[in-house]
């Protein structure tokens, strides 16, 4: 890998991880930067998971204050996150290549299309409390499954699998945005590290593309919640979600022609 190369990843890195802070849709940079350097598809997104790995410590590092008394609530919920991140990995090592190739642009419109029509995270949190405040005394007993079903696509490919994860806490715990977004960071990351740990014993990893991608993805999620509190955030995230659908529009193509 060159050194221009190297950088292009760092910055990709931070973009993801901007928008990843914004939208949840971190791969509508960094998968296809990844593919810009010739990686192909099923390597770019293992590549993909395994940087990501660094944004999830970091994240949950930084969530420690609202994560304090929820270890009870957690541990069903990781463990659903542990299978169903297993699972998503072990359905995409049986994905051929071009298999994957035309699937990831239905996912990544997908995503795109959830983030365009989803209401504001606060405007979710308040109809989550009204909803729990007819049962306060325990959370839906759906949840783990919904956390599993989240997690297999969050370990098969995983764009806006946060947003998925945040709202579904959102609708059904009764916690505020903060508590939930902490349990997310949780959940997820949980998810994304056990794919990940499938992929480095059972796949092959871009070892030269991950580490630069891992570094950029680093600063621009501590970057990403300054940026949050100053930016108008349901512009942005109508933007991402346009941007996500063009190339969804454009991977389309490039898979089918």
């Amino acid at each position: 890998m060159s050194i221009w190369e190297f950088g292009f990843l760092v910055l990709a890195g931070v973009g993801s991880g901007l928008i990843g802070s914004i939208a949840g849709l971190a791969s509508l940079i960094s998968y296809p930067a990844l593919l810009a350097t010739g990686i192909p598809p099923v390597t770019a997104n293992v590549t993909n998971t395994a940087a990501m790995v660094l944004t999830g410590v970091g994240s949950v590092s930084a969530s420690r204050p609202e994560l304090k008394g929820q270890g009870r609530r957690l541990m069903p919920l990781a463990i659903a996150a542990v299978l169903g991140g297993s699972a998503g990995a072990l359905l995409l090592m049986l994905t051929p290549e071009g298999g994957f190739e035309r699937i990831v642009p239905w996912l990544i419109g997908g995503a795109s299309v959830a983030i365009l029509v989803q209401p504001p995270p606060r405007q979710l949190a308040i109809e989550g409390a009204r909803a729990h405040a007819r049962h306060p005394d325990r959370d839906q007993w759906w949840l783990p499954i919904a956390v599993f079903v989240i997690s297999i696509y969050g370990g098969y490919f995983g764009a806006a699998a946060g947003v998925l994860m945040l709202a579904t806490f959102l609708l059904t715990t009764g916690e505020g945005l903060p508590r939930s977004n902490a349990m997310r960071n949780v959940i997820l990351g949980v998810a994304n590290s056990v794919a990940a740990i499938g992929f480095v014993i059972f796949a092959s990893i871009a070892w030269s593309a991950a580490l630069p991608l891992a570094i950029g993805l680093l600063l621009g999620s501590m970057l990403g919640p300054s940026v949050v509190r100053r930016a108008p955030q349901t512009a942005l995230r109508r933007v991402i979600a346009l941007a996500g659908l063009g190339l969804a529009v454009y991977l389309a193509i490039e898979a089918y022609s």
